[in-house]
Formats: C-alpha cells, structure tokens, sequence
C-alpha cells in the first residue's frame, strides 16, 4: 500500500493544506467512510484536514488542488511529470486522467499549492519526493495547463 509521508518545505515545516469550505464536509464524510476499507488512508486523511485552513470557496486560492483542478506534478526521483485532475470517487477515470480524493496520491495533494514538495512512499517501502508544479482549472482534452487555474 502507498503511504503518504508529509516531507518538510524549506524551514522543516510540512507543507500548508488549505480547503473550501465548500468541499469540507464531504471530504470529512469521504474520510469517515474509508475507514472500514482504508483505515491507514483514512487517518492520513482526516489528519491533513484536521491541520488544514480552511477558507470560504471564492478566497481558495487558484494555484491550490482541490476536487475538479488538474494539477501537474513531479516524481523529483524518476524526473517524471504527471497531469491529473481529482476527482470525487464516483468520479474516478485513471484512462481519463481523473484521479480518487481516496487514493494515497489524492490524499497526498489535496489542498497543496504550486511549488510545494511532500515525501510519498511507494508500495514497495521507497520514499519518493514529489512537487506540485502547475495547478488549473479541469480543462478539455488537449488543452496546456497553464497553472492559472
């Protein structure tokens, strides 16, 4: 199983989490309910949102991932970039790129902004460093990400 293992930003401070409050009750019922699949995910979960600013849906800042943004990130380990957008679970299409709020990646990233770096560990126990690189609106197929969102 992936676990998600918060990395420290410059300062050795974990990276700010910031929510709407829009999408903050959901999140936590998403997270009540993985507990019975996914206790480990669901604690990481819960504790991210526990920690998280919260703030009204129009002051949620456009280079911060939430449900429904694409965001490109980097594998700092394999030089590799990946664009999905997170998606609610009923949602989820990895042929489309949309991935689950309720996978170890979708923990890991929800509420991160552009520029930050968190430490993910793969199923098999290696710690990776990932980076957020350009957060956006969900855009149609084809369309560059332009990290405004």
């Amino acid at each position: 199983m992936n676990k998600t293992v918060r990395g420290t930003q410059a300062g050795g401070r974990r990276p700010k989490v910031v929510i709407s409050e829009a999408h903050l009750e959901h999140l936590e019922a998403l997270a009540e309910g993985a507990y019975k699949r996914n206790p480990d995910l669901a604690d990481r979960f819960m504790e991210e949102l526990g920690r998280a600013r919260i703030v009204p849906a129009a002051k949620l800042p456009k280079n911060v991932v939430t449900i429904g943004r694409r965001v490109t990130y980097l594998d700092q380990a394999t030089g590799t970039e990946t664009t999905v957008t997170l998606s609610r679970p009923e949602d989820a299409d990895i042929s489309s790129g949309r991935v689950s709020i309720l996978t170890p990646i979708g923990v890991a990233l929800i509420g991160l902004a552009e520029g930050a770096s968190l430490a993910w560990q793969t199923r098999g126990g290696e710690t990776r460093r990932l980076k957020v690189l350009a957060v956006g609106e969900h855009e149609a197929a084809g369309e560059p990400l332009n990290g405004r969102g």
